[in-house]
């Protein structure tokens, strides 16, 4: 357990955190949302004692231990894998050096032996005899294998650090486990592990997270950072998020009746309440959630941007065409014989074990790069409308944002200009910024803006949710779900491939496979799996 009392936190006239005092109990899995700039982050370094607040305490009991999700990805770059994790537990990483210490002492004295059998002892309350074997149970867990577990920390690339640094939080059963975006970097299969890890960890857990199908599978209360304040709500993402909307909607609608207000609640808390897939879901929200009132649910305060693509004309039979296309990178195969025909009112995702290969493909179908080998075709009827995962060159200029988006659109005047900026949360001065000064995320959402103006009939995205904050990404989400035209799309948001796409190709390094399903149903598929462990081992 760890709890707050009267945490308040101020950077000049700046007020992130007011009075918060709010207790996260032992057998949750508890997510903190809130807009960008909340505090979120913020919060669980105030927990971990990294920042010290204006007013208040944090408190644990006495002897608890508290384990972060490391960001620093270089700062164990001289220590092998499976020390690196085990040096997650301070604890016993110190007792283990001194362990060591000792015995290599060359005049080893009787009050070495002394201070050696205490530290065997502790050693052994501290369950260290198991330490190696479930490190390493938690480096493969998360896909680094036994032949890099000596590999020091250094050697390593991005993913497979983060990988690491993961373990390290997760070793030796810490009493309370704080998560900031534990899924970057991790492929579907990883996140599957490490949802199940969590579904069955019997202490807290505090995660920040955009990854609102990650959120969905391991929470069970959402701690919302909105008005200063910190509100605990039961229930994941999901049910936040529809009955926050649901309470706004009702109190903008000032003619309807109390009673009617009341039953639609209800009935919304029915509903999902016999919808929990997890055990800790299933035995906290059919008893929390029935609790719920009308008054007890604020809506946010946040803002969500207006996304809506709308094709300028119908597109014909003819698509496109792709032909036994084949790509390398430095000599390495990134995929090979991929052939596929479009179909009106397709949801394409794109899928892969190599962040590349989505990318790769996308720059072929838009004649940035060449094939190793095949062909493709557009079909004559077909604007195709794409969102690059890379999209520096586009905002390498000085104009604000008024005259950057005018570029792209067949309407010309400022205010049609400004209203449109507005509705993606652009409003007044910000509508006259630089172009070359924007975040990542306000670059996504100019992209999507000149996506919108373009009103192509074939949608090609790029991982687009990368840089957006949660209520871009549900905008983005409803968006493509309601886009009557055809999708071709490549995105690390678990959530939005579930929601959006009608079908998968997988792209391998040993061929390609095709299915129209859910990617729930395309990841559970039996047959499929042993399809791609046979693809993927014909390169290993």
């Amino acid at each position: 357990m760890i709890s707050t009392s009267n945490v308040s936190l101020r950077y000049g006239k700046r007020v992130l955190f007011e009075d918060v005092t709010i207790k996260f109990m032992p057998g949750n899995v508890y997510g903190l949302i809130g807009a960008n700039g909340a505090g979120k982050s913020t919060f669980l370094k105030i927990l971990s004692g990294e920042i010290e607040a204006n007013t208040g305490s944090v408190d644990m009991p006495k002897g608890s231990r508290l384990s972060v999700l490391k960001q620093d990805q270089f700062a164990a770059d001289a220590f092998p894998v499976l020390q690196t994790v085990i040096m997650g537990h301070t604890r016993l990483w110190k007792v283990m050096e001194e362990k060591d210490t000792l015995y290599a002492k060359a005049d080893f004295s009787d009050a070495d032996g002394e201070r050696a059998a205490e530290l065997e002892g502790e050693f052994a309350d501290l369950e260290g005899w198991n330490a190696e074997y479930e490190a390493a149970e938690l480096l493969s867990g998360l896909g680094i294998g036994e032949n890099k577990h000596q590999t020091l920390m250094g050697d390593l690339g991005t993913s497979d650090k983060v990988r690491v640094l993961l373990a390290q939080a997760l070793f030796g059963n810490p009493d309370v486990l704080l998560l900031d975006e534990p899924t970057n970097g991790l492929d579907a299969e990883t996140v599957l592990w490490l949802e199940n890890f969590l579904d069955s960890f019997q202490n807290t857990v505090i995660v920040v997270s955009h990854d609102r199908h990650f959120l969905d599978a391991v929470c069970n209360y959402m701690a919302d950072v909105d008005f200063s304040k910190i509100t605990m709500y039961p229930g994941n993402y999901s049910f936040w998020y529809e009955s926050s909307q649901l309470v706004l909607r009702q109190r903008q609608d000032v003619n309807k009746k109390t009673e009617d207000k009341r039953k639609e609640l209800e009935e919304f808390v029915r509903r999902f309440s016999a919808n929990a897939s997890k055990s800790k879901q299933a035995t906290s929200r059919q008893k929390l959630l029935q609790k719920l009132t009308l008054e007890e649910i604020k809506p946010s305060s946040r803002k969500y941007p207006y996304i809506a693509f709308k094709p300028e004309r119908e597109a014909g039979n003819q698509l496109l065409t792709v032909e036994n296309l084949s790509a390398k990178v430095d000599g390495q195969t990134i995929f090979r014989n991929v052939s596929f025909m479009l179909d009106k009112g397709d949801k394409v995702a794109l899928v892969s074990r190599d962040d590349r290969a989505a990318s790769l493909l996308f720059d072929i179908l838009f004649e940035q790069v060449k094939p190793a080998t095949g062909s493709f075709a557009w079909g004559t009827t077909i604007t195709p409308s794409y969102f690059p995962k890379e999209n520096t060159e586009f905002f390498d200029t000085d104009l604000n944002l008024v005259d950057w988006l005018r570029q792209y659109s067949t309407e010309k005047d400022e205010s049609f200009i400004r209203g449109f900026l507005g509705r993606m949360l652009f409003s007044g001065e910000e509508s006259l910024k630089k172009s070359n000064v924007l975040s990542g995320g306000e670059k996504v959402r100019c992209m999507l803006s000149k996506m919108m103006m373009e009103g192509g009939n074939v949608l090609t995205l790029d991982d687009p949710t990368n840089h957006l904050d949660l209520e871009s990404i549900t905008a983005l989400n409803n968006s493509l779900q309601e886009f009557n035209g055809t999708l071709l799309f490549a995105s690390h948001d678990l959530k939005v491939i579930e929601t959006v796409a009608n079908r998968i190709i997988e792209l391998t390094p040993g061929g390609v496979i095709d299915r129209r399903m859910t990617y729930e149903e395309y990841l559970n598929d039996e047959n499929i799996r042993e399809q791609r462990r046979r693809m993927y081992q014909l390169v290993s």
